[in-house]
């Protein structure tokens, strides 16, 4: 038989009850902003003129699945 946990209350000096209830909040590190498609071309954008400054040949298509991965975290 499981037995359950009640919830406490502390009391402070003038003899109220407080509840004692703590919102979880996680660390801005552990937040993931939403990926949209501007964020995606952007990145690709970025990629292509590096490749093309660079004189490495290349295609739209792998540049924009590149920003995805690397936006996402992909392997």
């Amino acid at each position: 038989m499981a037995t359950k946990k009640k919830a406490t209350a502390k009391t402070s000096s003038s003899g109220s009850k407080k509840s004692t209830v703590k919102a979880k909040s996680r660390p801005a590190s552990s937040r993931k902003k939403k990926i949209t498609e501007n964020d995606i071309r952007k990145r690709a954008e970025k990629i292509y003129n590096e490749r093309v400054a660079k004189g490495i040949p290349g295609d739209s298509e792998s540049d924009w699945l590149q920003a995805e991965k690397e936006l996402k975290g992909l392997k």
